[in-house]
């Protein structure tokens, strides 16, 4: 079964509500051990992150449109549906005492607010430590940290830098950073995937 057909299996309502709740939403196993396998040694790698592009982009574009527009950013056809062109895609390799500090990607995506990050190692068994963290940062309060488990073959979708909330004097924006704790032992895989409109 390929991306598209696994992902039209899904309800987009209830993930979509998460994004908005939480900045964050985790699809278990969605790669597969050859399309991991693929990635991981590079044998695969502009087919399958072109097929997850293809896949995730019509999805996820309404999302980052309605975010956009709630947070009255202009559209710069980022994030609008039907209208996709490129995507940016990164292989990250951590080894023991390695990590990557936090981050945003707000910056690289021309305003589309969502990005993808999958995980090629399993935990415990490649590596150990690693775990993928997230900060959200809400105005005039202490930093959250998040957790987001992951598994190998797990994609999660990810706030790249901002969601909109609604607090009790309107819309504000939550802004939230990711990045890897430490690599204890082994080497942990992982995959970032940006869409650039």
């Amino acid at each position: 079964m390929g991306f598209d057909a696994a992902l039209a299996r899904l309800d987009w309502a209830r993930l979509g509500a998460r994004l908005d709740q939480e900045g964050f939403v985790v699809i278990p196993a969605m790669l597969g051990e050859a399309q991991i396998r693929a990635l991981a040694t590079g044998t695969g790698w502009p087919a399958g992150v072109a097929e997850l592009q293809r896949a995730f982009h019509p999805r996820l574009a309404p999302i980052s449109a309605r975010w956009n527009d709630t947070l009255g950013r202009p559209p710069r056809h980022a994030g609008t549906p039907g209208v996709f062109q490129a995507a940016q895609a990164s292989l990250s390799r951590l080894r023991a005492g390695e990590d990557q500090p936090l981050h945003d990607r707000g910056a690289e995506t021309q305003g589309f607010a969502l990005q993808l990050v999958a995980l090629l190692g399993e935990p415990g068994l490649d590596f150990t430590g690693g775990a993928f963290v997230m900060t959200e940062q809400r105005p005039r309060m202490q930093s959250r940290p998040l957790v987001v488990s992951l598994r190998r073959g797990d994609v999660a979708v990810i706030a790249v830098a901002q969601r909109p909330q609604v607090g009790s004097k309107g819309i504000y924006a939550v802004h939230l950073r990711h990045g890897i704790g430490r690599v204890r032992s082994g080497e942990r895989l992982g995959l970032e995937l940006l869409f650039l409109n």
